[in-house]
């Protein structure tokens, strides 16, 4: 895939068509920049890595998920690649489809579950749930598999959205993208009744069913769609719980990239986000005058400036090797290249920073391994991991 196929992947699709909507925020200063972090190279030749992670606690492994389907185990330390640990049939790929998202369940050590994001022969989004092989570690068992949620995504091919993560409670939250083509055509991303546009929270355990720890999704009695826990979401490209805090980054239309987060307990539930009301801090439908009362707004977004054309969500760093930074989050932008961090303090953005030695061309996503350490990944196969300069 070129970079311009990733950047409609990701998405800011048809920017010559639309022209920016609203006002953009001029209040923002450049962030100061730091030379205190760089990039380690771990591996340069994977094929379209999207998504790094590892079972909680692992000191030694880390697993990459490449769009075409597969699952390869690298070795921490060398980066050598250490196995096959899955390899998807009968999935789409290429553009925004393919394999996007991977979580391993809190007690993998014990039950050897993970879940997996990807698209279909059909292009429907499906989420599952695989073992580990009972006879290696470092295998996957593909006959293991069972679906837990399919969402029908026939009409177009991107806002697919690709996470899945376990939040604090133990459930299963998966973010999912508006179900494409430019300006939520179906404004699915304010319909309760549509799983497309939204942050889901799933019983990992049942088929189809919404998770219940720490209490029932917000919408399941009055009407709504059962998993539907946020919603108002173009193309969540990203989003990490920190403790009981939820960071969401989600691609902008044609003007505004955004960040959002919502503090815990419960984090996220039942908040609009405001697609396709509003395109961050901006109105996008109607185009001037919108009404944001009961919209939760970004904590954070920047204008398609200097390059600037789709956001990369990362997570909080909360390792061991670079103390300085605990506590902070990071985040990129695939076409400009920028690595940008801040943390987040009484409902606000401080400590802004840009790391000019983090930046690099068409970054697809953040990693974290299983001891909290960050990875950074491009489209050209690189893995990275964050370190001290």
């Amino acid at each position: 895939m070129t970079s311009v196929i990733f950047r409609t992947i990701l998405c800011v699709c048809f920017t010559g068509i639309f022209a920016a909507c609203g006002e953009e925020d001029e209040t923002q200063d450049a962030s100061p920049t730091s030379t205190s972090l760089k990039l380690q190279p771990i591996s340069s030749n994977l094929n379209s890595p999207v998504f790094l992670t590892a079972p909680r606690g692992d000191v030694n492994r880390l697993f990459v998920a490449e769009q075409e389907g597969t699952i390869k185990i690298l070795d921490r330390t060398t980066g050598s690649q250490l196995s096959t640990f899955l390899t998807l049939t009968g999935i789409t790929s290429g553009g925004e489809r393919g394999l996007l998202g991977l979580a391993f369940d809190p007690n993998y050590n014990a039950n050897g579950r993970f879940y997996i994001f990807y698209t279909d022969a059909n292009g429907a989004i499906t989420i599952s749930r695989l073992l580990v092989s009972a006879s290696d570690a470092n295998v996957a068992d593909p006959t293991s598999q069972v679906i837990l949620v399919t969402i029908p995504h026939a009409n177009f091919a991107n806002h697919n959205g690709g996470m899945v993560a376990f939040g604090p409670e133990g459930c299963l939250y998966a973010g999912v993208g508006d179900g494409g083509s430019s300006g939520d055509p179906n404004n699915n991303g304010q319909s309760l009744a549509s799983q497309l546009g939204k942050i889901l929270r799933i019983d990992p355990a049942t088929p189809g069913a919404a998770c219940t720890s720490g209490g029932v999704n917000p919408f399941i009695l009055t009407g709504g769609n059962q998993l539907v826990w946020s919603y108002g979401l173009r193309n969540p490209w990203r989003f990490a719980f920190d403790g009981g805090d939820l960071y969401i980054a989600d691609v902008g239309q044609a003007a505004r990239e955004e960040i959002n987060v919502s503090p815990g307990p419960n984090a996220g539930r039942g908040l609009n986000y405001g697609w396709r009301l509003m395109e961050g801090s901006a109105c996008f439908n109607p185009s001037t005058n919108c009404n944001n009362g009961g919209l939760t707004l970004p904590i954070l977004d920047y204008p398609h400036e200097d390059g600037a054309c789709s956001v990369t969500g990362g997570f909080v760093y909360r390792g061991s090797a670079a103390p300085a930074i605990q506590g902070t989050y990071f985040y990129a932008d695939f076409c400009a290249g920028f690595v940008r961090s801040f943390r987040f303090n009484n409902g606000s953005a401080v400590e802004r920073t840009e790391w000019p030695l983090l930046a690099a061309s068409s970054i697809t996503s953040f990693g974290q391994d299983g001891l909290g350490e960050l990875y950074l990944l491009t489209q050209g196969g690189n893995v990275s991991r964050i370190v001290p300069n």
